[in-house]
Order: C-alpha cells, then structure tokens, then sequence
C-alpha cells in the first residue's frame, strides 16, 4: 500500500468526530431510560382506590421512602442537559470545520476575479496584509495565514494548475489513514500518564466492578433469595416433617436476609435493647425461651417479635421498630415462595426415595397459608371479612347474628340497601372505601379438565398412564356479583387438620413425633393410593396378610417415584408437541363416561366388512385436523407464556410496605395420605383468564381414585378452593402372547439359530434363549 501513511490528528478536527459519536450513542439511550418522568394521575384510578386511614398512611410512606428522590431527578436531569449542551457545541465545531476546509476558494480570499494576471495578485496581497498583519492594530492572524496560503497557491504556476485542475494547490494527494486521538497522548512526556490511566481503568476498576458483582450475584437465586438461606429452609423443612403455622414462622424470622452481616440495610440500635424486650412481654406467641439454633439469635427474635406484631397490627415506633417492620414484611413474600419451592422438592426427593422423611401437604399448605397473613397482617384465626378497612369484630359478629352474612361472597350479593343497613355503623366515605375494596377483590372460576396421554388408547386411564390436568382460571371481580342473590357460593378449602394443630401449640415439641404417629401417617399414606373395593375385596386383602401388605406398599413407592419422575421431568406447563389428543376428560372433578360400547361395535362392524375403509380414512383425517388445530393452538399458548408477566390486580394491603399483585398457586393432592402429586404452579400473570397444565402419573392399582385440585391465593383470606379430580383407572390391556406373524417352524426356528451362531456380531446361543425366555415371561 504504497502512498499511504498512518499519523495522529494533530490539529483535533477528527477527534471531535470520535467525541461527537461517542457521547451520541451514550446520550439517546440515557435520556430515553433515566429522563425523570411523572406518572400521570388516573382519575379513575384514583376513584378506585380506598382512601383509608392506612391506605394513605402507606402512600404518604411510599412517596417519602426515598428522601433524597428530587436531589437525584434534578442531578440526572442537570447531567443529561449538560451533555446535550456538549454534544451540539461539538456539533458546531465540527459544523465550522468542514466549513472552512470545504470552502477555500483563493480568488475569493485575495478579492480578484478568476484569470488574474500575476501582477494583480500581488497588489491584493500586500494591500490586504498590510490590513490583516498580525503586527498591525487590525491584524488576524488566523485571516494572514489564509491569505498566504491563497497568495502562494496562485504566484505557483504548478500549484494554481492544481488547484484550477483538482482544487488543491498540492495536487491530487496521497490517501491518509488517520488515528482520531490527539497526539499528545503518544508524546513521550505524557507516557506515564497514559499508562496510570489504563492500568487504573482495565488492571484496578473493571476486574473490581466484574468482582463485585460476580460476588454478589453468586450469593442469591433466581428469586432474590441467599443461597445460605435456602439451606436453612431445606435442613429445617427435612428435619420437621409435619409443620405448623407458629413453626414456620419462627423459621421466616430465621432467614438471613434480617441478618446485619448479610443484609446492609438492616439497621441494629442501642434502642432495641429495649423497645423489643418490651414489645414480647405484649405477645405470648414469640417463644422467647426457645434455645434451638438459630432461633435464638438476636436478630431471629427481633424479627419474630416484629412479625408477631404485625399479624396483631400493633402499633410500633414509627422511627425505630415501624421501619424494621417495613423491611421484614417487604422481603416475606419472595421468602415464603422460597420455603413452598423447598417443601415441593422434598416431596419430589421422597418419590424417588432420596429421603427417609415425607413432608405433609399440610406443612406446605400452611406455608402458603402464611403469605396472606402477611400480606394482609391478620392471624390465621382471623375471618376474611377483617381485610375489609373499617371492619371490627363487633361489626362482624353483627352481621353473622342479625342478617346472616357470613363471608366476602354474601356481603357482596346483598343488594345496596340491605349492604348500607349491615354496615349502618360507618360513615358515607368509609361505606365507601369498603364498597370499593370490596369491588375490586378477586372472583375466580376454577375448572379443570383431565387428558390421559396415551398413544394406544386414550379414552381410557390406565395404570401408570400419564395424565395431564389442564386448570382454567378466569377472574373476575367481586364487583360482578352486586345485587346478584343466585350466584352459587365457591367451594373453599378445608383447614381442618387431623392431628387438631391451631398453629399456636408450643415449636418445641413439633421437631420431631413418636414413632407411633409416624407409623400412623405412613398407613395413611399407603391408603390413598389404595382402590376403593367392596367388602369382600376387603377380606380378601385382609387374608392375604403381611406380603399383600409389603406388595401394596413396594407399589405405593414405585408409583410415587414415578409421579416424582413425571414431575421433575416435565415443567407444568408443557409443549403442545409432546400431548397427543386425548378424548378422556374430566370437567370440574367429574369424570365422563366411556364410550366403550361404542367402541366394541365399531370393532365388529370392521371385523364384519371392510367397505367402510374409505370412511375410517375421512374420518382419521378428520382426526388429524382436529389434533393439528389443538396443536397450533397450545403452541400459540406456549409462546404468550414464555413471555409472561408478573403484573395481574392490585391487591389492597394497607400493611405492606409496597404494592402487591395477586398471585396464586395451584397444585393436585391426595388428602387421604396427605402428599403432594405435583409441583404448585405459582400464577403470576392472571390478568382474566389463564391456563395451566399439571402432570401426574396415574396409579398402578386399578381402581377408583379421588385426588384434589387446589387453587390458593398469597394475598386474600377466603379465596382458596379446591375441586375432586375422579380417576376410573383401568389395568392395561394384555400383551397378546401368541400371533399369526409369530408362527415360525421349527426348521426355520434351527435354521435361524444356525445363522445366529455363525455370525461374530451375535452374543451366545445360551444368552439368546435366556432372552428369549424372558421375553416370553
């Protein structure tokens, strides 16, 4: 590459071309993503919201929680301007750059027309320097030099031939490739510099930035909860099989993240020696004298003091105990999820027989249980109509006396008048507020339908056949249901439990049971997965004594390990490719019945004539059709999901901190031997209607089984439900023994095994018939 040469720019024109598309590629996307902008207000938005007492105490909190919010919006704002500012200076000089290079006419700077004689150059030059000498009083030095250049560029007879031919006095030039960095920056005197600037950047800042950060990411999962946390939740959820609600507390006050050494904003004062000792001695649900690790560290006690507090909506120290109240309950929710995520993969390590221990459903059930306690800061013996602002005990007990309302549903069918009667005792503005709180609750129209996946038959459930349960959840509002008296009540969940715990009995003694209760919950669970026989199955089992038993139990095992299996493998929303079409369904927990009379005479008419080929071809095309249709329409489904968001309603909460969405869970059960048959599915996008699919393995007894579908919300009191899912499961069909194309002579039988004993590829004869016989077996 000859003629070309490699130089620094020496007068700066391109490195405010470098500067210029730098700061435009950092200033668009800043000012798009950090312009500090105001959310306008939504008047309808704001007709909707409650105006509460605690409601606005919380927006006033929320709005000052940042005090520093306004200095930080006018320093963006201010750097922001600024570097416009920057950018169109740069702009300018670059703009008068091109201007002058692109603009040197000589004739014009010396002031003679075109085709000058040399003598009248001359004459314009000294008449014009001594005007524009930088000695002179008038003189522009920048002015002198142009008129120089245009005075030499015309006196030479080759230059004014170039600059008349290429206009440039030196001809058509050489091609330069230039650097746009100043060249001061490889001057020698400025080496140092230049080095202690990259070293500082590249050796010192970045590995420290990338550090910090690799340190701090590695530290949380994926729900923003400590690593070291999660193993808390495993050693304690595998040690106590059977939790309460007062024992799950203690181990959410335990969790790390309220811990100063893990979590700098946790604030530890001189004042807390004092403020919480008093604050237990009010409460007689902390367990104060518990001595178990880590319950009994400071920070644990404290945090449990103040959650026991906020389930009573105690009033705390607004400027020392109400702000360790607010960082505690904001971090619940993501804990909570944590603890059901725990729960859900010990049940799934005991199918595949990993642990010794099973959890209960009802230690999860009461982990979910305790996030709309938290949410809503109410005891679990609390009545859902206590979320409702204004409302009192004494109000409640009225209403179930005098008019029979007992629960949100009835309280929102009553019609205006009646409601304004119920609630005489408020005020027209706190009527109000619980007309509009009550309006905006959720109303869910839970339904499922059951799909056996079975490519030879399936309309029938098999053992061991995988099933898929497909829950739809459409929500509506509370609102809806507004004067409408004939509006059937939903079907709530039960909390009753069988070993009578309210969630208030002493933590202590709910480590660990008697072996007798754990041989009691193991026949328990053995059962559920029992058929359902008459009595002379009964006797019949009964006689069969110990091995039947051991049988019953060994299949008990090997259907759960299976179960957990099924679930492990396949998330619970899955793929559209791998679920043929299934014409078994079951519509809110009843099952449908079979078609297999019609199935039988579809047989004989084939086996009688083949003339309806043509017909069988339409109408399994017919099939095809409608499976790719259903196909297409999963698949579009799986694309909105993978994209989903965690945004659905606002949930009214005037105890926590921040807003909340609603959220829900939904998961299968069996409640006879109290396990859990599928991961709970946690619904963080249900805007008005969604739909999630569950798997589970159906079991490998025969018989007539009845699990439960759950639907539970983390964020109101009364709105769980469940449905009965009835599987009719069948034994599969026989594997045919004998077969018109297996008919092989015994010549040939010789012949082949001939063939096989010469072959290298082959194992031994011997290894041949013990396959064989296995294979018959």
């Amino acid at each position: 590459m000859g003629g070309q040469k490699f130089q620094y720019d020496e007068s700066g024109g391109t490195f405010f071309y470098f500067i210029l598309s730098f700061l435009a590629l950092i200033l668009v996307p800043t000012t798009f993503y950090f312009w500090p902008r105001r959310k306008k207000e939504d008047p309808f938005t704001n007709k909707r919201n409650c105006n509460c007492e605690g409601c606005v105490r919380k927006r006033i909190s929320m709005e000052n929680s940042d005090p520093y919010k306004g200095t930080k919006e006018l320093l963006v704002k201010l750097a922001i301007v600024a570097g416009w500012a920057l950018l169109a200076f740069l702009t300018y000089k670059v703009s008068q750059f091109d201007y002058e290079m692109s603009n040197f006419d000589p004739y014009e700077i010396l002031g003679v027309p075109l085709g000058s004689s040399q003598k009248d150059i001359k004459k314009a030059y000294r008449t014009l320097s001594v005007v524009l000498h930088p000695d002179k009083e008038t003189g522009d030095e920048k002015a002198f030099m142009k008129l120089t250049k245009a005075y030499q560029a015309l006196t030479d007879d080759e230059a004014r031939k170039n600059w008349e031919k290429y206009g440039n006095p030196d001809g058509p030039g050489a091609t330069s490739f230039g650097i746009a960095l100043p060249s001061w920056i490889v001057e020698k005197k400025n080496s140092v510099w230049v080095l202690g600037l990259y070293v500082l950047v590249f050796m010192i800042a970045l590995p420290f930035v990338v550090g910090t950060w690799w340190y701090q990411s590695i530290r949380y999962s994926g729900d923003k909860v400590l690593l070291d946390t999660t193993n808390l939740y495993w050693f304690f959820f595998h040690k106590t099989p059977h939790m309460a609600v007062k024992r799950v507390i203690m181990i959410l006050s335990a969790s790390l993240e309220f811990h100063r050494r893990h979590n700098s904003q946790v604030v530890e004062r001189p004042s807390d020696n004092v403020e919480v000792p008093a604050l237990m001695r009010e409460m007689p649900y902390v367990n104060e004298k518990c001595k178990e690790l880590p319950f009994s560290h400071s920070y644990s006690l404290k945090s449990r003091t103040i959650l026991h507090a906020h389930l009573s909506r105690m009033m705390l120290n607004p400027n020392t105990l109400e702000l360790d109240r607010q960082l505690i309950v904001r971090k619940c929710p993501y804990l909570i999820q944590e603890m059901v995520s725990c729960v859900s993969h010990l049940f799934m390590l005991a199918y595949a027989r990993k642990i010794q221990r099973v959890p209960s459903i009802e230690t999860i059930e009461n982990c979910m249980k305790l996030s709309p306690m938290i949410i809503q800061g109410l005891r679990e013996s609390e009545h859902p109509l206590m979320q409702l602002p204004h409302m009192t005990k004494e109000m409640r007990a009225y209403m179930a006396r005098k008019h029979n309302t007992r629960n949100l549903q009835q309280l929102a069918q009553l019609k205006p008048d009646q409601r304004r009667a119920v609630l005489r005792s408020l005020t027209d503005e706190q009527y109000s507020n619980v007309v509009k709180v009550l309006g905006n609750m959720p109303l869910i129209d839970f339904s499922i339908k059951c799909e056996v996946v079975d490519d030879e038959n399936s309309n029938v459930v098999t053992a061991g056949a995988i099933v898929t349960v497909t829950v739809e959840l459409v929500r509506r509002s509370m609102s809806d249901l507004f004067g409408d008296t004939t509006a059937k009540e939903k079907q709530g969940i039960t909390e009753s439990n069988d070993e009578g715990d309210t969630g208030e009995g002493d933590a202590d003694g709910e480590q660990e049971g008697t072996d007798d209760q754990k041989q009691d919950v193991k026949e328990k669970k053995q059962s559920g997965w029992q058929p359902k026989h008459n009595k002379g199955h009964k006797n019949k089992a009964k006689a069969g004594g110990p091995k039947n038993r051991r049988m019953a139990a060994a299949a008990f095992k090997a259907a759960t390990a299976a179960a957990a299996a099924a679930a492990t493998a396949t998330p619970p929303v899955e793929s559209a490719a791998k679920q043929p079409k299934a014409k078994t369904k079951v519509r809110s927990g009843k099952s449908s019945d079979r078609k297999e009379q019609g199935d039988d005479d579809e047989d004989s008419a084939d086996a009688e004539s083949g003339a309806e080929s043509d017909n069988d071809a339409s109408e399994a095309a017919a099939d095809d059709d409608d499976e790719w249709e259903k196909l297409q329409q999963k698949l579009n489904k799986r694309e909105k999901l993978e994209g989903r968001s965690k945004v659905s309603h606002p949930v009214h909460c005037p105890l926590y901190p921040e807003e909340k969405q609603e959220y829900w869970w939904t998961y299968i059960c069996d409640r006879k031997s109290r396990t859990l048959l599928t991961v709970p599915y946690h619904v963080t996008n249900l805007i008005h209607r969604e739909e999630v699919q569950l798997k589970l393995t159906a079991p490998k007894w025969a018989g007539m089984y009845v699990f439960t579908v759950c639907l539970r919300s983390d964020s109101y009191f009364g709105m769980d439900q469940q449905l009965d899912l009835k599987l009719d499961v069948k034994d599969p069909a026989a594997i045919p023994t004998e077969h018109p194309q297996w008919d092989i002579s015994d010549a040939e039988s010789e012949q082949h095994e001939m063939q096989a004993n010469d072959s290298e590829f082959t194992t031994d004869s011997s290894d041949g018939e013990e396959d064989s016989r296995k294979r018959t077996d």
